[in-house]
């Protein structure tokens, strides 16, 4: 079930976007409802960023924003186009649309849809560019961020992954020295803490709520907006990029995880593969090839 900061409209969306279900019938009934589970999202989306009443409203900046918030999320290339398709599909069945709506070659200005190459590009933090951020967050009494910030830099967690977590899972953590996790797909890994920061964050977070409540999300609030409140913060107190190609990502602090993984394997005599696949498994893959993404900056640039 999708949670919302606003019911009322987000219910009064999805009033309109079940009247279009009940008369359609194209496709079949695994792609209908899988297009109907997308745009409840987008339904969600549209009611918390901009309260938007109709769905005969919906417009191309709205399917700009919609992209760099899934891009600002870690969703693959792949995913974000299946979630426009369905969008497309279901606003073809409007009537009354006031809007036409971009192709994914008109959105390439503003949000590119970019194939993911297994060379990957560059997108890791520097422990410097990690410092600037969760300085940031504290001075604005964000100790939650902070904390998320520093659960992915030094234990490579995703960012649904650290909203999950409760205090369960660190009384879990304490007793094992492995901190379960449960991640895309539903797959569930556990990884080891190490870092002493990481540490620190999970006790700190672990006192600060009540026991068998989540550590960052409160009860009042659904994750999504958490999620999207935290990228909000990201994006206006960010640190410069230096050498990145792009602005800095909360997915990039995954990158520095497993550049750093990656050369403590190999340091310890683990073979390249040994060392690609042990990443994978950290960072919820399971093949050695998919790490490729996350070391781009351990490439030469010759390479």
């Amino acid at each position: 079930m999708i949670h919302t900061q606003n019911e009322g409209i987000y219910h009064a969306l999805l009033a309109q976007l079940d009247k279009l279900e009940r008369h359609n019938r194209q496709g079949s009934y695994k792609t209908r409802q899988r297009y109907y589970e997308a745009m409840q999202r987008f339904c969600r989306f549209l009611a918390d960023v901009y309260h938007l009443q109709k769905l005969a409203n919906i417009s191309g900046k709205h399917l700009v924003a919609y992209v760099r918030h899934l891009q600002e999320n870690g969703k693959a290339a792949s995913t974000i186009k299946t979630e426009l398709a369905a969008i497309r599909f279901w606003h073809d069945k409007l009537g009354e649309a006031k809007y036409k709506l971009p192709s994914n070659g008109d959105l390439s200005d503003q949000a590119p849809l970019e194939r993911r190459k297994l060379q990957g590009t560059d997108r890791h933090w520097t422990p410097e560019q990690f410092t600037a951020f969760t300085s940031a967050c504290r001075e604005e009494g964000r100790e939650d961020y902070a904390a998320i910030a520093t659960l992915t830099f030094y234990v490579g967690l995703r960012i649904h992954e650290a909203c999950r977590l409760d205090t369960a899972a660190v009384e879990a953590w304490e007793r094992s020295g492995l901190l379960t996790v449960k991640g895309k797909g539903g797959r569930v890994r556990s990884v080891p803490v190490t870092a002493a920061a990481a540490k620190q964050a999970l006790r700190e977070r672990k006192a600060a709520v009540r026991r068998g409540h989540k550590l960052f999300v409160p009860d009042d609030v659904a994750t999504d907006a958490y999620i999207y409140d935290f990228q909000a913060f990201l994006r206006a107190h960010r640190p410069d990029q230096g050498t990145n190609p792009r602005p800095l990502t909360h997915h990039g602090m995954r990158h520095s995880y497993a550049a750093r993984q990656y050369r403590e394997a190999l340091d310890g005599g683990a073979t390249e593969y040994r060392a690609k696949l042990d990443v994978s498994h950290l960072l919820g893959h399971g093949r050695a090839d998919v790490t490729d993404v996350y070391l781009a900056s351990e490439k030469p640039e010759n390479q």
